[in-house]
């Protein structure tokens, strides 16, 4: 219905123009919303307001001279002039009605466009070091991430899925001596357990693994544990490939798949971290002081420079993340987007800064950033802090065992990504109509319990048979849930636009709650068959939309509950 009304006000436009009212050689884009009040109408533009000035006259003179110059359509029933000059457009019921004959006719393919035009979409997340399990943060981020990988494919962008895994540096090196103490006999509490060691459960297990000679498998890499406690690079390779493994369980116990795994490891073993040194230092942006060699950020906006690598020879985070990213701008992807924790701000200039250092052809502000704000996980409102296995957080597998994988993904995707999340888990496993998920999937159980009544009494359910029964819809709580429905292809739209998966799980929150009250008030399988179809048409409608857009989240729409 917005794309009628917009097409309306062009030609309307266009007509100004032909006339003079409005200069031909601008364009004018009328800016169409929906309203929040309907007793203003369906639809609002502010075109009057905006090109008031360029047409010499006020703006609801030339908002009037606009509707006399609307083409006639039938979907629309009024068209008024509110305030200092918005054009409000009330659509009649057939048109609000069609919605419903387009959503069953599309099925899974309705709120799907080719917007994006195959361009290819390069989404890094998760991208966790390999020395423990995954904890809630991470959860947030593969939540988030692979939402917004099916939003950007929802919109036609082909999207490859990449982690990033951190194999190499200081972290790597106690995980081995941490695997290396316990197959010492030794435990966290002893004097000699290595000072920055992890302590949780899970390294007990991978050093049993170690001595036992065990065989473990990674996305790119087989590893045979050789049993020596004094062999450090072989506890290493094992320790790594190990949690790798894990890690990659627990995201497929989340409904989360990678395209690309990419190593930390490979840059050094490729040469791309010192290509990009002799490339920066080439452009005359590099220096050294106190025995360091240093970047000039401070030309691309950062506070203040940055050290590439420190006096011990060793490189900081932030220059192997340069050469990462340079490579996968060679890789031919223009657009990227990072989905990372809010602890990662402080990157995002250096790394921006670095690549413009290096004179590649990348344009400012590349790439893009995603960045999440912290998980609070509570239990009878007190927070929850440790977990067995990990030793000093919540791990996703524990969301997951808690609660299972359709409630975490839905209330990890359900804030804002710049807002702090409290996962409460007695909410999250509770059967009740504060538990949004639950909430959402009854509401599509509950239109699959109604067909299954109406295949009962002998109406075979052909679900595009219903498409053309629409005469009987008139009431107004039907016409609210119709317009909540053709708000859905805008909606995966803007989302994917503004990088905000969240808008769809309150969308979606929306419009069961307006499908619960309808249904509760309204009986659907009334005897006068005409009555019924048109009702049913309008519940297809609503489990159609619910199931895509708990698709695009990673939840599953089930038949019962």
């Amino acid at each position: 219905m917005k794309d009628t009304v917009i097409q309306l006000l062009e030609a309307a436009i266009a007509a100004l123009q032909a006339d003079g009212v409005l200069p031909s050689d601008q364009t004018f884009t009328p800016n169409v919303d929906n309203t929040r009040d309907k007793a203003h109408g369906d639809f609002a533009t502010n075109i009057a307001l905006a090109t008031a000035k360029v047409a010499g006259k006020p703006p609801r003179q030339l908002a009037e001279t606009i509707i006399d110059k609307l083409p006639k359509n039938e979907s629309v029933a009024k068209v008024e002039i509110a305030g200092p000059g918005f054009i409000n457009f009330f659509m009649s019921d057939a048109s609000s009605f069609d919605i419903v004959r387009t959503i069953i006719e599309a099925g899974e393919t309705f709120g799907r466009n080719d917007s994006g035009k195959d361009e290819s979409v390069q989404i890094e997340f998760v991208s966790a070091n390999p020395t423990g399990p995954l904890h809630v943060g991470h959860g947030r981020g593969a939540a988030i991430g692979d939402c917004l990988a099916r939003l950007l494919e929802a919109n036609g962008y082909r999207v490859t899925r990449e982690f990033y895994y951190n194999d190499a540096g200081a972290q790597i090196d106690n995980l081995a001596l941490s695997v290396q103490a316990r197959t010492k006999g030794m435990t966290p509490e002893d004097a000699g357990w290595p000072k920055d060691g992890y302590r949780g459960d899970y390294i007990t297990d991978v050093a049993k693994a170690y001595l036992a000679k065990e065989t473990v498998s990674a996305d790119d890499r087989e590893v045979t544990a050789k049993g020596d406690a004094d062999d450090l690079d072989a506890i290493k390779a094992f320790a790594v490939a190990y949690l790798r493994r894990e890690q990659d369980l627990d995201l497929k116990a989340f409904g989360v798949e990678f395209d690309v795994y990419f190593l930390e490891s490979s840059l050094y073993n490729d040469g791309k971290v010192a290509e990009a040194v002799e490339k920066l230092s080439e452009n005359g942006y590099t220096y050294e002081k106190d025995d360091a060699l240093w970047l000039r950020t401070t030309e691309f906006g950062d506070d203040k420079d940055r050290v590439m690598r420190k006096s011990d020879g060793g490189y900081t985070y932030f220059l192997p993340d340069v050469a990462y990213h340079l490579d996968k701008w060679q890789r031919g992807f223009t657009t990227v987007i990072n989905e990372q924790g809010a602890d990662h701000h402080s990157t995002v200039t250096r790394v921006r800064a670095g690549l413009q250092a290096l004179s590649a052809g990348i344009p400012e502000g590349w790439p893009d950033y995603v960045l999440h704000q912290m998980v609070l996980v509570t239990r009878s409102g007190v927070e929850v802090k440790l977990s067995k296995r990990a030793g000093s957080y919540v791990t996703l597998r524990d969301l997951i065992d808690e609660v299972g994988r359709d409630a975490t993904r839905f209330f990890l995707a359900a804030r804002r990504v710049d807002s702090q999340l409290t996962f409460d888990i007695d909410l999250a496993r509770s059967q009740s109509n504060e538990n949004p998920v639950y909430y959402v999937q009854y509401a599509h159980a509950r239109i699959s319990s109604m067909l299954r009544k109406l295949d009962g009494l002998g109406v075979k359910v052909e679900t595009k048979r219903f498409a053309h029964k629409l005469d009987g819809l008139e009431l107004e709580e039907e016409r609210d849930l119709a317009n909540r429905l053709a708000q859905y292809p805008e909606l995966i739209a803007s989302a994917a636009v503004q990088r905000e998966p969240h808008h769809l799980t309150h969308y979606l929150r929306d419009l069961a709650g307006q499908f619960h009250t309808y249904y509760n008030a309204h009986k659907v399988l009334v005897d006068e068959p005409e009555l019924r179809d048109a009702r049913v048409a309008l519940c297809l409608a609503v489990k159609q939309v619910l199931v895509n857009g708990l698709d695009l989240i990673g939840v599953s729409a089930p038949e019962e509950m």
